[in-house]
């Protein structure tokens, strides 16, 4: 029983194989999660497809024959079997426990997929605790369209690489207004924003009517538009709630929600030393750059990088770029932003094994000392825990600008 998402022409290698592969290899289970459309389906079929049976629960008639008769189903369906869209049918979930109980030591027998974390993951604690292995999917990063789904993070590497992605600065807004889903990569003959366009339009009506906590879609849609115009900055709730004529509530359920279906990143600021007077409000970013340009009535590359959101959509692509290149090697990343009360921000902090990565993200593509600022100042609050700060610009020069920090064009992240 294969539906049409299993059928993309072509295939784009994912940096997840390796996780995804390990842990098929060691758990009875396991679950990926992520948001409609980044290629859950693909990867698996691509991976397991020609070894594993297939079924998804998407359609309703599936669906409901899974729910009302869970054992019936999966003696339809024995292992090895990839289970699409399991949120459709949760109940699933402690009949599969029952089954992967009765041979417990046998890894790789269920790889189930499903679009929402909310449902998903406190269903799966419940039921598969220990037995399954839960990663995560998101859209391409740039290095997997760009056919290097191996490559490091810049701070990973021993020596500088050389920028090898000489693209001009049209190319690459051209790429932010497009994103990062697989669709759109491996199509590109199809129109962006028809795609960003039915794409909310399913994510609405699917996503958010099975969460039952929105009950007006155009109010909500409302609330989308207004996170995308406060991208990248201090976020309010309040003022959300005020400007939308909603409870403060409403709002806080909705953007766990949006947390939830892995629609937005929300970034809490770094707490290096609780003595310090530091800001204490999240700022919020959509996972992907496509969809805030979509949501924020942006067509064209030259309003996007000139026009007041070009900073935003920047740090948007650089967040997501580490986001989901972490992710992707089963990582869960951490990431903040640092503020103090006087002002001095540093947009994102990563915190690595190795120490803390301050990065700033600036819209010129010309790199100058003075950008490096407010990274030596956050170095000189935390000391010894700061590793080697970047400038990530949309130019193609790399140089030092003194102090532990350089400039870092946004290709050879």
């Amino acid at each position: 029983m294969h539906n049409n998402k299993s059928m993309v022409s072509a295939y784009i290698p994912r940096s997840l194989e390796r996780t995804l592969r390990k842990a098929v290899s060691e758990f009875p289970a396991v679950v990926l999660t992520g948001p409609r459309q980044s290629g859950k389906t693909t990867l698996l079929m691509h991976l397991y497809g020609r070894r594993y049976r297939y079924a998804s629960l998407e359609p309703p008639d599936v669906g409901a024959s899974a729910a009302d008769d869970p054992r019936g189903f999966l003696e339809l369906y024995p292992p090895p079997v990839i289970i699409d869209e399991v949120q459709y049918a949760p109940v699933l979930l402690p009949y599969i426990k029952e089954r992967i109980d009765m041979d417990r030591a046998k890894a790789g027998q269920y790889l189930l997929t499903g679009s929402q974390d909310l449902l998903l993951s406190e269903k799966v604690t419940e039921s598969l605790a220990g037995r399954a292995a839960v990663l995560r999917l998101l859209p391409l990063s740039r290095r997997e369209a760009e056919g290097r789904p191996w490559s490091t993070l810049a701070w990973e590497r021993k020596r500088p690489l050389t920028s090898r992605q000489q693209q001009t600065p049209g190319d690459l807004w051209k790429g932010f207004l497009r994103g990062g889903y697989p669709e759109l990569a491996t199509r590109p003959d199809r129109d962006a924003t028809l795609w960003h366009a039915s794409y909310i339009q399913t994510y609405l009506e699917r996503d958010m009517r099975m969460l039952r906590q929105v009950g007006d879609l155009t109010q909500y849609q409302n609330f989308l538009r207004t996170l995308a115009a406060r991208s990248a900055q201090l976020l309010s709730l309040t003022d959300v709630a005020r400007d939308l004529g909603i409870a403060v509530n409403t709002v806080k359920a909705w953007l766990s929600i949006l947390e939830a279906t892995c629609q937005v990143t929300v970034l809490r600021p770094y707490f290096a030393n609780v003595g310090k007077r530091l800001v204490k409000t999240p700022k919020v970013y959509f996972s992907d750059v496509g969809t805030l340009c979509y949501l924020a009535g942006l067509r064209d590359p030259l309003h996007a990088a000139s026009g007041p959101m070009g900073r935003a959509i920047m740090e948007t692509a650089v967040l997501s770029e580490i986001v989901r290149t972490l992710t992707h090697r089963g990582i869960d990343p951490q990431v903040y932003f640092w503020r103090t009360a006087a002002g001095t921000e540093v947009d994102f902090v990563v915190e690595t094994p190795s120490g803390l990565v301050p990065i700033e993200v600036k819209l010129s593509a010309t790199p100058r000392p003075a950008m490096a600022t407010a990274i030596k100042t956050f170095k000189k609050d935390t000391g010894s825990n700061a590793m080697s700060g970047y400038v990530v610009h949309p130019g193609d020069m790399r140089l030092p600008l003194g102090g532990g920090v350089a400039a870092l064009p946004f290709a050879c992240l």
